[in-house]
């Protein structure tokens, strides 16, 4: 595969996943397209910037990078490859213009704008009879109605992308909130801090992290879904930020949820989605499977498909380089993680759980995310700064 250059559009931690991925499976680099660079891909040897422009969101100025950078190597095979909401939608808005120039898996805009938005989601599953939150959606400006389910209330942004790029103190991906002052405060916060879309109000579904699933899928150019995997959530992240995404992730595959997977893949399948797809979820005390969103792309805790034995660039590959069958993933135990382990031990909710992922890593089955075997000193350095302030932010916050 040394004719093949990814071409990954973001910059932060699920980049630098893909990234990886395509290393260990083809030990290719990749490139990054993206309006700012985040400390994720900082001091990498898997993957390099080559465009950084504070205009990408422009359509004009989307295709025009990516088309220079296509025309600039010739040689290679480009797939392009969206990892962040934003970029998905761009991606299929451009894709006529992009067509000659790179290979890549993504639906039309109609279809992104369905399943890819919270709203559209939550219409596209009570279609099949998948069970999400009950929301409310809040206008921006609007007054904030009498909720018809009891607290605690979850509020998210319904715009992840112009979310994305709002910057003010105590900013979250979600807030969970314990009365109507709160709330209130969160919608004045968010406001405040630049963010113009709507709310997401949603009903709270009880349990602790461990109750949390993922789920990461591939639909091939023919539309069927060969390729979907599921992960077990040990811990989300501890850190202000990071509240909201995941810290561990344990894989087993007697534990895949094969009646849920089946729903998933149909799901994509009738609704004409093409490329990754993500889906976090969360069972509730009955043990029914609740589905909050599906993100239009891989996950940002992707990698650890890659850690399970099912590597993420490889249906890519198969479906459009290859053109051949996507061969289904073969998967083996792991344990996959970006908090330090020293807080995922720390704090998993399930000891039992802790046990076996502990053991895992025992035999070499662990993998952190942010540290590929053969990065460079700076990389390491790095690193091993990130681990320290990310502790630091744990005690801080009363850990």
């Amino acid at each position: 595969m040394a004719g093949v250059l990814p071409v990954l559009l973001g910059g932060d931690a699920n980049v630098y996943g893909m990234a990886r991925s395509f290393y260990e499976a083809y030990g290719v680099h990749s490139v990054a397209v993206c309006k700012r660079t985040l400390p994720a891909l900082a001091h990498s040897r898997l993957v390099k910037i080559a465009v950084e422009h504070p205009r990408l969101e422009e359509d004009g100025v989307f295709t025009a990078v990516l088309m220079a950078l296509a025309k600039a190597h010739p040689d290679k095979t480009c797939l392009l490859i969206s990892c962040a909401d934003g970029y998905t939608l761009q991606l299929a808005r451009c894709r006529e213009a992009l067509a000659p120039y790179y290979r890549f898996a993504c639906p039309a805009p109609a279809v992104v704008q369905s399943l890819g938005t919270k709203e559209g989601f939550a219409a596209v599953c009570a279609a099949h009879g998948l069970r999400t939150p009950k929301s409310v959606t809040l206008p921006f400006g609007g007054a904030l109605p009498e909720l018809p389910f009891e607290g605690p209330v979850i509020a998210k942004p319904a715009d992840s992308p112009a979310y994305w790029n709002c910057r003010f103190p105590g900013k979250r991906k979600v807030y969970l909130t314990h009365s109507r002052a709160e709330l209130e405060n969160v919608v004045a916060t968010v406001a405040q801090g630049g963010y113009r879309g709507a709310l997401l109000l949603q009903e709270y579904i009880p349990g602790p992290d461990t109750a949390l699933g993922v789920v990461n899928a591939y639909c091939a150019r023919d539309g069927s879904v060969p390729w979907i995997v599921q992960g077990q959530v040990l811990l989300q992240e501890r850190t202000p930020e990071g509240v909201g995404n995941y810290g561990a992730i344990l894989t087993e595959p007697p534990r895949q949820d094969a009646a849920l997977l089946t729903a998933l893949a149909e799901l994509l399948r009738q609704s004409g989605w093409r490329g990754y797809a993500n889906f976090d979820l969360k069972y509730n005390p009955q043990g029914e499977p609740v589905l909050f969103e599906m993100n239009p792309r891989q996950g940002r805790a992707s990698y650890f498909c890659t850690a399970a034995g099912a590597n993420l660039a490889r249906p890519l590959v198969e479906d459009l380089v290859q053109t051949t069958a996507v061969a289904p993933p073969a998967l083996r135990p792991s344990v996959w993680h970006t908090a330090p382990w020293g807080v995922v031990r720390r704090y998993c909710p399930d000891r039992h759980l802790l046990r076996r992922a502990a053991s895992l890593r025992r035999r070499g089955r662990g993998r952190c995310q942010l540290l590929a075997p053969g990065e460079g000193p700076a990389r390491r350095v790095w690193f091993w700064l990130r681990q320290g302030a990310y502790w630091r932010k744990v005690y801080r916050q009363g850990g």
